[in-house]
């Protein structure tokens, strides 16, 4: 089963509001829960706001962080984008959950930096799920203005990653 029949298996689990799902098949077992499935009482949690089923296994969100001001590197820069700006910025979502990596290895430098230009195919980063190191590729161009997750965390399917001046 790869990445995509899984997110087709997220997303059946959100829009039918099932409570959970459970696939076994050839060695391969995947467990999918609502995000307001209750655990004790085996029913969703009824809440008003809708939200996307998400994979048992992962691991919690990482709040979006701007690494660069973090860091204090100097790809933290005055020019970097506030709250209200970032409306005019393109978003680039992960299409997986998974662990989010800058670089190809501990020792390499990241594939994007803040300031790059990047065209539509570039390599942005590596989302590993489920052992799978998988290249994430931009659908579009521009320049990098914020990187949204720190190194080595968790992310969620759709989750942003990075803001993109057109």
């Amino acid at each position: 089963m790869d990445f995509k029949q899984i997110q087709q298996l997220i997303k059946l689990v959100d829009e039918k509001e099932l409570s959970e799902l459970k696939i076994k098949n050839d060695g391969f077992e995947i467990s999918i829960r609502s995000k307001h499935f209750n655990k004790n009482s085996g029913n969703p949690i009824q809440q008003v706001a809708a939200a996307p089923a998400q994979v048992i296994a992962a691991s919690p969100v990482a709040a979006p962080v701007d690494t660069a001001a973090n860091t204090g590197s100097p790809e933290a820069r005055p020019e970097s984008p506030t709250a209200s700006e970032d409306s005019n910025y393109l978003t680039i979502k992960s299409p997986m959950i998974g662990t989010f990596y800058r670089a190809s290895g501990p020792d390499k430098d990241p594939f994007v930096k803040v300031g790059d230009s990047i065209s539509k195919g570039s390599v942005l980063c590596i989302v590993e799920a489920m052992k799978l190191f998988n290249e994430i590729e931009s659908d579009l161009s521009g320049k990098i203005v914020k990187v949204l997750v720190d190194d080595a965390s968790p992310v969620e399917y759709d989750q942003p990653l990075f803001l993109v001046a057109p």
